[in-house]
């Protein structure tokens, strides 16, 4: 029986594509970098067809250098930046406009109607989110007003709106499928979280025909199979799960509890919460978690819009690295940063503070500032925005009579940099551990593609792929760490006094 597993991993600023093994190790691995469109401030956006060319590119790569056909491959899995929105032509497949990428913040007059119209608690029930422009359903509301024509067609079925999963299904199949999975449908604005399907009074209220609507799927299901000429043969979708949720299961998050952070261009902090979503008074989401059975499962989630995408503004913004790489040995190249603060709200500001106003500060400069400090405040305000997160999350799980979290488990590009998981653990004042497995997003979607294909029997499975690599233990005093936030929060206070 065939037993490897292909994940394609389509994130914000690039395509991979990674060939599993069924004891989760990675046989090859292809990459592409996805170009970033700036066209006004705030506005972000991701060409369609790159998106997908992009991602076919490194999916016959990695088969390509694994030295595999689609006779090797079980299943493939697919994982996705989350919220980006996209609508285009059923019958030629046509995109009508540029994806508009989860970090855009053009809908924010159009979030602060629908809180007007509905009330920000009636939304937070339905659906765990906030009217905030990063998710989804504004996206759609925005291109449907602003492409002529367009709700028109898409009432009479002839457009379909998708997050980049249900793009890249679409593609994959040629057409023949429009689907997506319950933890990328709950990350919409548009999704009812407890009874698992559109939401009639939200699509009301932003004026979104249900025609235009993906088909709701578990993450391990039977999405389709791929068109024969893409890899010479067919090869079977098995899963889907938006990039954080399929982290969790990467990371073998499967109970009450447990949580993850993944410190990608963005830092995504998820605590598995179980079969009932849980309601937050700290400024977190509620969302679906990736559904492989018949019980659904639910998550707090805090989101931070800019985590390793400070990272790359020093490389192309300031020019200050030549890679990303060498960001670790020039912030350590000084013991702290001396007082500088980095509030990187480029976007806003996230999770719990939910500022989409708010703008990137740099504060405690003197003429003794070199950027090295400035790299140094960089790191430590992916750490900061975490630590506020995890705070949130420990007050939540306290009021709900639950224990504070003992570890966190990490993962993304920047979870590498040990500079940063070890400030990261002396924030917090908890462990935090790295698997040895660090592509844990891809992992997850592998995961749920190899259990539909029957590569593994059950989830519990997954929990024998996961090993740690290394462990942080903290290193500072409480009173230190509180001191450390004491000061950021005083500089999210200057991020957040709108212009």
């Amino acid at each position: 029986m065939t037993q490897y597993l292909l994940a394609l991993d389509q994130g914000t600023t690039s395509s991979r594509s990674l060939v599993f093994d069924p004891e989760g190790r990675v046989v090859a691995c292809a990459q592409r970098e996805l170009r970033q469109h700036y066209p006004q401030p705030g506005w972000v956006e991701h060409d369609p067809k790159a998106i997908w060319n992009d991602q076919l590119h490194t999916a016959q790569e990695a088969l390509r250098l694994a030295g595999m056909t689609h006779r090797d491959i079980a299943a493939i899995g697919i994982t996705n930046q989350r919220e980006t929105t996209l609508l285009w032509d059923r019958r030629s497949g046509e995109p009508l406009y540029r994806a508009i990428v989860w970090q855009d913040r053009r809908t924010t007059d159009l979030c602060q109607r629908l809180e007007a119209r509905l009330g920000a608690d009636t939304i937070h029930r339905r659906t765990g989110l906030r009217p905030d422009p990063y998710f989804s359903g504004t996206k759609l509301a925005w291109l449907l007003d602003h492409i002529p024509g367009a709700r028109a067609r898409a009432q009479a079925g002839e457009l379909a709106f998708g997050t980049v999963d249900s793009w890249l299904v679409w593609q994959l199949t040629g057409g023949r499928r429009h689907v997506t999975d319950v933890s990328n449908a709950s990350r919409t604005l548009l999704f009812h979280l407890q009874r698992g399907d559109w939401d009639d009074e939200l699509l009301a209220a932003l004026d979104i025909p249900r025609a235009v609507l993906p088909e709701v799927l578990p993450s391990s299901a039977a999405f389709g199979t791929t068109d024969e000429p893409l890899f010479g043969g067919p090869i079977a979708i098995g899963g889907v799960a938006g990039d954080q949720q399929s982290a969790l299961i990467g990371q073998a998050c499967l109970h009450p509890g447990m949580a993850k952070n993944t410190y990608g261009t963005g830092c995504f902090l998820l605590m598995h919460t179980g079969a009932l979503p849980a309601t937050s008074d700290n400024g977190l989401l509620s969302t679906a978690t990736a559904r492989y059975d018949a019980t659904p499962a639910y998550a707090l989630e805090g989101s931070v819009f800019i985590g390793g995408a400070v990272v790359q503004w020093l490389r192309d913004g300031l020019r200050a690295i030549e890679a990303s790489h060498n960001v670790e040995a020039l912030a350590a190249s000084v013991p702290d940063s001396e007082g500088v603060v980095f509030v990187p709200a480029f976007t806003g500001l996230g999770a719990p503070y939910w500022q989409p106003d708010a703008r990137g500060t740099l504060t405690g400069l003197t003429r003794g500032t070199t950027m090295a400090h400035i790299a140094r405040a960089a790191l430590d305000s992916i750490a900061f925005q975490s630590t506020a997160v995890l705070q949130a999350m420990n007050r939540d799980a306290q009021a709900h009579g639950a224990a504070a979290l003992q570890e966190l488990r990490v993962d993304g590009g920047a979870s590498v940099n040990d500079l940063l998981m070890q400030t990261q653990a002396n924030l917090l004042g908890i462990a935090v551990v790295r698997p040895a497995v660090t592509e844990t997003t891809a992992l997850g979607a592998a995961c749920l593609a190899g259990l539909q294909a029957g590569v593994f029997d059950g989830p519990q499975a997954w929990e024998h792929l996961w090993r740690a690599d290394r462990r942080f233990e903290p290193q500072w005093t409480a009173d230190r760490a509180a001191e450390a936030m004491a000061a950021w929060e005083r500089a999210v206070r200057q991020a957040t006094i709108a212009p």
